[in-house]
C-alpha cells in the first residue's frame, strides 16, 4: 500500500458513526457503479480481469477496440492469444492476462455453454479470476453484496476506522461485519470512488471531504 501511513484504530467502530458515513456517501453518490466499460457478464469479467494492477482508464481504452471485434467467448477464442495481445499491450502484465482471457473464454464456451457462470465457485475457477475479481463481478451485477478490497478500499477503510486488519481478506470480513445491511450492496463502489477521487493515497482532500468530521484520521492524513 502506498501513500501516507495506514492508521490503526480499535475495532469494531461506533455503529452510529458508520451509519452516518454511508448515509452521506449515499447522498452524494446514489447510484455508484464501476468505471469499467462493459455490456454483459462476459465483457465485465474480461474487463475486471484486465484491470488488475492497471487503471480503469487504460483498460477502457483497450477494451473499446477489443470488444468491437471480440465480445463473446467464441470470438475471443477465435482471436487467440497472439491476436489478443496487440489490443491489450498497453496494459500491465498483458501477456499473462492474454493467456488467462483466452483460457477463461475456452472454459466458458466448452464447460458453460458460452454463458459466464454467475456464482462464486465457478467464477473463481476461471483462469485469472480470483476472489477480488469475482467479488467485483457479483457485486456489479447485483448478485451478491460483495466487497472487493483493492488498494483504495483497504486504505479508506483503515483511515475511516472501519477496519484495522492487515490483509485484504480480513478487511473484507470486517467490512461485512460493520457496514449496515442497507448499504452493503453499494459499499464497495462508495469506498473505491471515495478513495480514487477524495481520500487519495498521497494527498487526501480532507477539506473537500463530506465525511471528514467523522474521520478519525483527518489530522494525521492532512499533516
Amino acid at each position: 500500500m502506498t501513500g501516507a501511513p495506514i492508521p490503526i484504530f480499535a475495532f469494531p467502530p461506533d455503529e452510529d458513526r458508520v451509519e452516518e458515513i454511508f448515509t452521506r456517501l449515499a447522498r452524494v453518490m446514489p447510484e455508484p457503479k464501476t468505471e469499467l466499460n462493459f455490456a454483459d457478464p462476459f465483457t465485465l469479467v474480461v474487463a475486471v480481469a484486465l484491470s488488475a494492477q492497471a487503471t480503469d482508464v487504460s483498460v477502457n481504452k483497450a477494451t473499446d477496440k477489443l470488444f468491437a471485434v471480440a465480445d463473446t467467448p467464441a470470438k475471443m477464442l477465435a482471436l487467440g492469444e497472439e491476436g489478443l495481445v496487440p489490443f491489450i499491450a498497453s496494459i500491465g502484465l498483458y501477456r499473462n492476462k492474454a493467456k488467462n482471457v483466452i483460457a477463461l473464454s475456452r472454459i466458458v464456451l466448452e464447460q458453460h455453454g458460452g454463458v459466464v457462470p454467475l456464482n462464486r465457485a465457478d467464477l473463481q475457477a476461471l483462469p485469472g479470476v480470483g476472489r477480488k475479481t469475482a467479488s467485483v463481478v457479483l457485486n456489479e451485477l447485483g448478485i451478491e453484496p460483495a466487497i472487493a478490497v483493492d488498494t483504495h478500499v483497504f486504505r479508506v477503510s483503515h483511515r475511516l476506522g472501519l477496519a484495522n486488519a492487515a490483509t485484504p481478506d480480513k478487511v473484507e470480513d470486517q467490512l461485512h461485519r460493520v457496514v449496515p445491511e442497507a448499504f452493503l450492496h453499494k459499499a464497495h463502489h462508495w469506498l473505491i470512488l471515495h478513495g480514487r477521487y477524495t481520500c487519495t493515497a498521497r494527498k487526501p482532500n480532507c477539506a473537500g471531504c463530506i465525511i471528514s468530521d467523522l474521520c478519525p484520521s483527518r489530522g494525521l492524513m492532512a499533516a
